[in-house]
């Protein structure tokens, strides 16, 4: 197996070693709010340590020339902002943000221009008032045996007891459904906590690379990191997981991990994406930027940036919404239907599998 090995240890060191790194390359300037060096140093910044240009085929010299006689020493700040916003907005890019004291810049078309395929209406009516809550977890029993789990915030704590106690509850379940739609991303943490649920042996789940140097191609070799499966209770029966257009980030972190585990079927549309380690830096005239440095691979060893397509693409019928139905969880429930049609689930040595 090529590389060396890389624990959650000493993942944690490579990434510390690659912000280090960052922070070094990028220059000290003295305080000016001046138009003109602002747009230098943020191109210079963006062309030195962005990690998608080819990827993307972005001709970042292009991008300075269209901006760059945008650019005027009479600009206010209020100007300068929507300029440099507007160049940041060239990378299609979700992770990459310019925040001031008065705005963030945002490049929201990676789920705008898709279907929502979620209602939080809808939803509602599924999940009722009598849902159980562990940390960020909301989860539930639906009909045919089948447990549902809504997961809206990767930002959104969930402990190790969390997950025992939800499992606890579905312990006479035969599938589950989990739910990660409109959730936009959040902690690497709690992708590898929940993911580690659902697997017998230790994993390469991807790969991540760190800028070696300012040229767009200046990347080390990719490095694997590995997932060890939980030593707690562990989920191996039946699991859909249902996807969106507005998966992003560490979503779309784990969305990967269980595409990987033969008990998952993922269904709904594609994710959105989004899978470069992000970076902040500073302006000389004080603002933030936030864009992605580090490309972070699938098992594969492919760039999921621009998403994860489901195995099981469907839509929301519009039909359906109008009786409060959802498409998308009812497809799922189906689908674990017949796949546990016939089976008693029964626990062996702590975990739970299907028979």
């Amino acid at each position: 197996m090529e590389g060396h090995m890389i624990t959650r240890y000493s993942t944690v060191l490579l990434l510390l070693s690659v912000f280090f790194f960052f922070a070094s390359c990028f220059e000290r300037e003295e305080y000016t709010t001046d138009p003109h060096t602002n747009f230098e140093a943020l191109w210079k910044q963006i062309d030195e340590h962005y990690c998608f240009f080819d990827y993307k085929d972005i001709d970042w010299n292009d991008v300075y020339d269209k901006y760059n006689v945008q650019i005027s020493d009479t600009m206010d700040k209020y100007q300068l902002f929507n300029t440099l916003g507007k160049m940041l907005a060239e990378l299609e890019d979700g992770h990459t943000n310019l925040i001031s004291t008065f705005n963030t810049s945002r490049f929201w078309n990676w789920y705008e221009d898709y279907p929502d395929n979620f209602n939080a209406v809808v939803h509602k009516s599924y999940m009722g008032t009598e849902y159980n809550i562990a940390g960020g977890l909301q989860y539930l029993v639906l009909r045919d045996s089948i447990g549902y789990i809504y997961y809206g915030d990767f930002s959104t704590p969930v402990g190790e007891a969390n997950l025992d106690e939800m499992f606890l509850h579905f312990r006479d379940c035969k599938g589950l459904i989990f739910d990660v739609r409109n959730n936009t991303g959040g902690s690497l943490t709690y992708s590898e906590r929940i993911a580690s649920r659902f697997m017998l042996e230790k994993l390469i789940v991807g790969y991540i690379m760190h800028k070696t140097g300012t040229g767009h191609n200046d990347f080390s070799e990719p490095y694997p990191i590995e997932l060890e499966p939980s030593k707690r209770i562990k989920w191996l029966r039946p699991v859909t997981v249902l996807t969106n257009r507005s998966c992003y980030s560490a979503t779309n972190d784990f969305v990967g991990k269980m595409k990987m585990f033969s008990q998952v079927t993922i269904i709904g549309d594609k994710t959105g994406g989004g899978c470069g380690l992000p970076f902040h830096s500073e302006l000389p005239n004080g603002w933030s930027v936030r864009f992605s440095s580090s490309p972070m691979l699938n098992a594969q060893k492919e760039i999921t940036e621009y998403g994860i397509d489901p195995d099981i693409k469907i839509d929301i019928k519009e039909s359906d919404q109008l009786n409060n139905i959802d498409t998308i969880i009812e497809e799922a429930i189906e689908y674990l239907r017949k796949k546990t049609a016939g089976a008693t689930p029964t626990v062996t040595n702590s975990e739970y599998i299907n028979e």
